[in-house]
């Protein structure tokens, strides 16, 4: 127990960050999802900060309801007969991530380049900003975690934008651009001045400023924000109120097949998206830990159970939460589990003072992470290292800022795989020539795809000439590119052509090269006709 809490004085303010970042995108979410009732996003929240986090091998990582899994929950909970039935796809979608977890699937989030992870961070950085805006300035219609580029009213991400400064509000923008500088006065002055304002969270004193503001503007009906501008929280009256917000899956429909499909779907879904989230998280360490993804996903899937069982909706670990929980300082899981723990804690005993929140308030925290996570610095990096990377690294950031995160990812695998196997195809074949000598060097992987391009080298080889053809330092020669060389070495003799093989130690190559199959008798024969 001392263990967990012996960084408690960067975790525990940590935690309250990720909670006012996580309170707005939980009721977001499962007003985007057409849940019955915006409770069961924040039980996800709940579940995912306590229960995964207990579990998690991830030190950082923060789970909870996901924008990404939006849309699937949507269209799920309005083709199922009813909620009770969507929370019992949930239920088995969690089963199948721990069968996932069991079988070591966790593998899979290891195959992402670098440039993808990267371009993924950079990407829910911009997002973060672009979506924000418009809660900045008092235009509240759209929901606190929305991801995809196409917004229910028919606008897009930038034309919504345009469309929110049709309807500015005045102590909105106040309460945010004041929040926006707080942050940047906290972080590059304040707590380098003195230690005690490391252990104040700035998006602590920005809430406070923004209720304290809003009170007093209150007192001129003309200025004070109304409630559409204002945090909703269910209000129970009772605790007998309270408990009702939870709801328990029906059984009866386990033999309705929707309930199966769409329980695959969100398994399938959830477990890609958290193994890209935990690559990410990972990436944002600075203590720069990796985590057991299959532990993960054995973790993830006992959430999904739980939030399941008790109505909430189904989890993820969240990188919007994550880089917030890094970007205040966690060291450790407790930061996760505390928020869960404040969630809880909150809605049940103070849902009314959290009701005085701002929208304004929480958005220019949302912005300032933002901000951190889509440095200028980052995209220069990148473009330093070279296209093979700036590109996959920009075209990830796009896909996602125009589709939603997991198309954007399958996006920017294929344009790295693109750039890996390019790159592996030009230098995988080296090519030298002294007057009638000739080197052929292969290196790394020699695929079917360099076949063509030794093809017409070999044949290029004039008359008479000497052919050396080195092999030793290729891991892998591609069967059609081993039967071309074979090939070329029965055919040399005509236009007396030396040709020597400088084979690797590689058994399998060893034999195949200059092999005698029947094949190669008939060509023989061939040539000596």
């Amino acid at each position: 127990m001392k263990k967990i809490f012996q960084n408690a004085a960067a975790d525990l303010p940590a935690s309250v960050v990720v909670f006012l970042v996580a309170l707005p995108l939980c009721l977001g979410i499962a007003l985007g999802s057409n849940a019955p009732n915006l409770f069961a996003g924040i039980i996800g929240g709940i579940v995912g900060g306590i229960v995964i986090g207990s579990l998690s091998g991830s030190q950082l990582s923060v789970s909870g309801p996901a924008a990404g899994l939006t849309a699937i929950v949507a269209v799920a909970i309005g083709k199922l007969p009813a909620y009770e039935a969507f929370l019992l796809s949930v239920v088995i979608a969690g089963m199948l991530q721990l069968l996932f977890g069991f079988l070591k699937a966790g593998f899979l989030g290891d195959y992402v380049p670098n440039s993808v992870i990267k371009g993924m961070l950079a990407a829910i950085g911009l997002i973060l900003i672009l979506k924000q805006l418009p809660h900045l300035v008092g235009f509240d219609k759209d929901f606190s975690g929305d991801e995809t580029f196409f917004q229910k009213d028919s606008n897009n991400t930038f034309s919504e934008i345009f469309y929110a400064f049709n309807y500015i509000t005045p102590v909105a923008v106040l309460i945010g651009v004041l929040g926006i500088l707080i942050q940047v006065l906290w972080e590059k002055v304040l707590v380098k001045k003195a230690a005690i304002f490391k252990l104040i969270p700035a998006p602590l004193v920005i809430v406070t400023m923004g209720i304290l503001l809003n009170i007093s503007f209150g007192k001129n009906d003309t200025f004070a924000l109304e409630q559409e501008h204002l945090v909703n929280i269910p209000v129970a009256s009772s605790f007998t109120q309270f408990t009702s917000f939870f709801t328990s899956p029906d059984w009866g429909f386990i033999i309705n097949t929707d309930v199966w499909i769409t329980a695959l779907t969100l398994a399938l879904v959830a477990s890609l998206e958290t193994l890209l989230s935990i690559e990410a998280s990972d990436k944002l360490d600075p203590y720069k830990r990796v985590t057991n993804n299959n532990r993960e996903l054995k973790a993830q899937g006992i959430g999904n159970i739980v939030s399941g069982l008790i109505g909430g909706l189904p989890l993820t670990s969240v990188i919007v939460r994550s880089s917030a929980n890094v970007n205040a300082g966690a060291k450790t899981k407790l930061s996760a589990i505390s928020h869960g723990v404040l969630l809880l804690l909150c809605v049940a005993f103070i849902p009314v003072l959290l009701n005085k929140i701002p929208y304004a308030a929480l958005a220019s925290i949302l912005i300032y992470t933002g901000y951190k996570l889509a440095k200028v610095s980052l995209f220069k990096e990148f473009y330093a290292k070279g296209w093979d990377q700036f590109i996959p690294f920009i075209t990830t950031l796009l896909a996602i800022l125009l589709t939603d995160l997991l198309k954007g990812i399958i996006v920017g695998i294929v344009v790295g795989l693109y750039f890996v196997m390019r790159s592996n195809y030009k230098s995988a074949v080296f090519v030298v020539h002294d007057n009638n000598k000739f080197l052929f060097r292969f290196r790394k992987d020699v695929s079917f795809l360099n076949k063509a391009t030794v093809k017409r080298k070999l044949e290029e080889v004039p008359g008479n000439a000497y052919v050396l053809i080195d092999t030793t330092r290729a891991d892998f020669i591609d069967k059609d590119v081993i039967d071309t060389i074979n090939e070329f070495t029965l055919h040399a003799p005509i236009k007396n052509i030396k040709v020597e093989i400088k084979k690797s130690y590689y058994k399998p190559m060893h034999e195949l090269l200059n092999s005698n199959t029947k094949n190669e008798k008939h060509l023989q024969d061939d040539i000596a006709h």
